[in-house]
């Protein structure tokens, strides 16, 4: 059904859902027994319990998956048979995306049209991936020794560990595991203790997809124990994670022990160029996308907007004007533009945020508080906040505040702007808004960033690289690049008729 026809979609839940982990194919309860409490952050309510694991978890969990990699039926699957159980959970997450969908906005406050529109683009990394699955392969090397042959091979790494944030934590999971799983590894998956309902209901996806035992596994649990056992356990060959830059120094260091490859995409403050001969409506929704669109909770928002100044004021008076007219309301509701802060500890910094703008001389001019609408006042809303005025070096332009928070910046000239855009310690996103295609090629190539995007923001694909610059990131995901991530190469020598005359001698 179009979401133009529903009203307003329902929680799947009437009662608390009691929610078991999924490790070996089997529901289990957390060792210690003790649980989480999933808050809705638009009721306030708690509507759901999750196990807290610990390292006795992680540790069952990995020798599940370790099992799973190395004997049974997972090894001895062709890669197009792989391929085969993907395609049927991509099926499956088709068939299942409204639940998902409802499930994560209910946990995490986003809007339903965002999610919805998520989880049926999510398929889509399955599909691509499961085409991988049978393609991995090295090559011949015309090595310059006599009458030796030399290939590689590319082989998996063997037990992954995925921990996920909270703000999309299907889509981040399924960006990790549609590839892991392709190349032959087995995952251990740890997702945020604020969202992990959505990723024990794939758990159910998986294992009716046909994967066996331990190839999959899911442990529920914070950070500090569970997420910090993950990163530490001597047989996990790779974590991948997504979220801030100081839990990814944390998980570098805790897996640096066991040499560990990581892949971390981490924090942003991503630069929005507007320049003076812009598309100015096109480019005030592209800044509306950019942050509001995901109540600024998203890695990649356009959180910092450079505006040329001869185009200044009217941009900003464009931007307010649209922006006054956000609404704000129940999440389920496909009218509902800007949905809640995920939990209350997430809206109490960025709140802290907005009263550190004020005090660094910024100047406020639109939102900046909570709603006092009573009907939102239950929920966890933050006004649309704007701060133009801003001076790049003031703290709210360069750090992360994950939060509808936008700050407006003034330049002069390309030079200058690039020069602002670069100036900090992140590189994941940028975008470049211009119509003099000379120019929007040579800024792109001059931004310290993973991606950029032209008259645009927000897009992703399965099938392009994503990933950051300086403190946003090592590695990337999505793409054929990641493939690389997944596996290692093996340099095989074939010796056909050499006879050995001095041992000492390699060459």
């Amino acid at each position: 059904m179009n979401t133009a026809e529903k009203t307003i979609y329902k929680p799947i839940y009437t009662s608390t859902k009691k929610y078991k982990m999924f490790i070996n194919n089997e529901w289990v309860d957390s060792a210690s027994k003790e649980t989480i409490q999933s808050i809705n952050p638009y009721t306030g309510e708690v509507w759901a319990e999750i196990p807290s694991g610990n390292k006795s978890d992680i540790d069952i969990a990995v020798a599940a998956a370790k099992k799973a990699f190395s004997e049974g039926e997972w090894p001895k699957l062709t890669g197009s048979q792989r391929g085969d159980l993907l395609r049927r959970l991509g099926d499956l997450i088709k068939q299942n995306a409204e639940k998902l969908a409802v499930t994560e906005v209910v946990d995490n406050g986003k809007v339903i049209n965002e999610m919805l529109g998520q989880l049926k683009a999510l398929p889509g990394w399955c599909y691509y991936y499961a085409g991988f699955a049978d393609k991995i392969h090295g090559e011949t090397i015309p090595v310059e020794v006599p009458n030796m042959i030399n290939y590689t091979v590319r082989e998996p790494l063997g037990v992954i560990g995925a921990i996920v944030p909270w703000n999309s934590p299907l889509l981040l999971t399924l960006w990790k595991l549609s590839p892991a799983l392709a190349t032959g590894n087995t995952m251990v998956i740890k997702p945020s203790e604020i969202t992990s309902a959505s990723t024990l209901e794939l758990a159910e996806l998986i294992k009716e997809a046909g994967f066996p035992p331990g190839v999959v596994n899911i442990v529920t649990g914070y950070g500090k124990t569970a997420g910090e056992s993950l990163a530490r356990h001597p047989d996990v060959r790779k974590i991948a994670f997504t979220g801030s830059t100081e839990t990814g120094k944390q998980i570098i260091r805790n897996s640096a022990d066991h040499f560990a490859r990581v892949s971390l995409e981490l924090g942003g403050k991503s630069p929005n160029i507007i320049f003076e001969d812009a598309d100015i409506k096109n480019s005030v929704n592209g800044v509306l996308a950019g942050v509001f669109a995901a109540t600024g909770q998203t890695c990649m928002a356009g959180s910092r907007v450079f505006i040329h100044e001869s185009i200044y004021q009217e941009f900003v008076e464009k931007l307010i004007k649209r922006t006054r007219t956000i609404r704000l309301g129940n999440p389920l509701d496909p009218t509902t533009e800007m949905g809640t802060i995920a939990f209350e500890g997430q809206c109490t910094k960025v709140l802290n945020y907005i009263e550190l703008g004020k005090r660094e001389g910024a100047k406020l001019l639109l939102g900046g508080k909570r709603p006092s609408d009573s009907e939102l006042a239950k929920g966890l809303f933050i006004e649309p906040t704007i701060f133009g005025d801003v001076r790049n070096e003031m703290r709210i332009a360069q750090e992360e505040i994950f939060g509808p928070v936008v700050c407006l910046i003034p330049f002069t000239d390309e030079e200058e702007v690039v020069k602002l855009a670069n100036d900090t310690m992140y590189g994941l996103a940028a975008a470049v808004w211009t119509k003099d295609v000379q120019r929007s090629h040579r800024v792109a190539s001059k931004i310290e960033a993973g991606t950029v995007w032209i008259n645009n923001y927000r897009k992703v694909s399965f099938s392009s690289p994503y990933g950051g610059y300086k403190a946003s990131g090592i590695g990337r995901e999505n793409g054929s690049e990641v493939i690389h991530e997944y596996t290692q190469v093996k340099s095989v020598w074939v010796d056909m008729g050499n006879e050995i005359t001095d041992p000492f001698k390699i060459l």
